[in-house]
């Protein structure tokens, strides 16, 4: 997996994205002033032996892009961290920075795309670039039971990753709140498990709330721990 995560960081098949990505991190944002933003592709981060993966969007221009972590330093994990502490999938309920000590435990962070887009809105050739990153994670990722999918881009990422790596769903998978597919390849099964994105609007706006993303991560859980 490391070797994975190093491709990623050095990938260059978005140049704009980089471009992009690059700015950003140089002009930063006023309250970041002091920082030193990452400005590169974040790599999926956790525990290789991980059970479960969630997958969303993408790095957030000032909060992954800047902190080099998925989910870190913006109020999408500021949401989704402390949900992840409570289930027990994370050894700390705050997320800041990439060397912060945060462990996740039998899971695996990743997003979608890989960099940070313009407007939080990828491309559908910049997610293609991505996709063979997300299903070899998928494939190193030998104990996977369950992917929780955040948001429809990443449920959609998640279930083609699952069919390139030669599952096959009972039936065609279609994104919505706590909706559950198995798919299934030589006896093992894997459940995509699709969840509202923890944004900031969808948190404001009540369209995802705490106890949703608890009752998410404990169907995770639960699957994760049950016997093949």
């Amino acid at each position: 997996m490391v070797a994975l995560q190093r491709r990623i960081v050095a990938c260059e098949r978005c140049p704009e994205l980089r471009a992009y990505c690059a700015q950003v991190a140089s002009e930063k944002r006023r309250a970041y002033a002091a920082d030193e933003y990452w400005g590169k592709p974040v790599p999926g981060f956790g525990d290789p032996n991980a059970r479960i993966v969630l997958v969303g969007l993408a790095p957030a221009a000032h909060g992954g892009n800047r902190t080099g972590r998925a989910f870190t330093g913006d109020p999408s994990g500021d949401f989704l961290y402390p949900a992840l502490f409570r289930a027990g999938l994370a050894s700390q309920a705050e997320s800041t920075w990439r060397d912060d000590g945060l462990r996740a435990i039998d899971c695996w962070i990743t997003a979608a795309a890989h960099c940070a887009p313009p407007e939080n809105k990828p491309t559908p050739q910049e997610l293609r670039n991505c996709a063979a990153y997300l299903a070899e994670e998928f494939r190193l990722l030998r104990r996977l039971r369950v992917a929780v999918a955040l948001g429809a881009i990443g449920f959609r990422a998640a279930a083609d990753a699952l069919r390139a790596n030669d599952f096959q769903f009972e039936r065609t998978p279609k994104f919505g709140h706590a909706v559950e597919y198995l798919a299934r390849k030589s006896g093992r099964a894997i459940l995509l498990l699709g969840s509202y994105h923890p944004s900031q609007r969808n948190v404001n706006t009540g369209l995802m709330t705490r106890a949703m993303m608890d009752a998410i991560l404990a169907r995770a859980t639960n699957f994760a721990r049950t016997k093949e």
